[in-house]
């Protein structure tokens, strides 16, 4: 390709975004409040998760974004590439719509949706500790399995980038 491209740019740093998003989820944000009872850990996920499920925009542009700008860059710069390169798109774009953007909508949101249903002031110390066991390790598991999708999907991305 002989101009920048500016698509597989923007798709690239949105795509990194989202993979940042998840990635402070894995190494700050759940170790950290890891550390609090049952009730306080349940509260603060639920407080956070309440901001994306209100359609952040800051959040709806990253995330929606990363989608949009990966299809439409895909389409554009797909035809145009050959060989390694042109495979190296495809297979970053499965990777991040089979790794980051399928568990996210099949295990992570409906876990959080699970958690938003509950009325924390009505658990007692058992119903509080048997919804913390039921969200926390899945959850966990599958943010860091996205986590690692996305990095490896962000870092072909790149490589394809510079190829491009």
């Amino acid at each position: 390709m002989n101009d920048l491209p500016l698509l597989l740019l923007a798709a690239t740093l949105l795509c990194s975004l989202t993979t940042g998003l998840v990635f402070a989820f894995t190494v700050v944000v759940m170790p950290g409040i890891r550390t609090l009872s049952d009730r306080d850990f349940l509260g603060a996920f639920k407080a956070m998760d309440r901001i994306i499920q209100n359609n952040d925009p800051r959040f709806l542009l990253v995330w929606v974004g990363s989608v949009v700008t990966l299809i439409a860059a895909t389409v554009v710069y797909a035809p145009a590439l050959s060989g390694m390169p042109q495979a190296l798109l495809f297979g970053a774009v499965a990777l991040f719509f089979v790794g980051v953007q399928l568990p996210t909508f099949v295990f992570n949101v409906p876990l959080n949706n699970q958690l938003q249903a509950l009325d924390l002031h009505t658990l007692d110390t058992a119903g509080l500790e048997a919804a913390r066991a039921q969200f926390e390790a899945r959850w966990i598991f599958w943010n860091a399995f996205r986590t690692a999708c996305g990095v490896i999907a962000t870092g072909i991305l790149l490589t394809v980038l510079y190829a491009a």
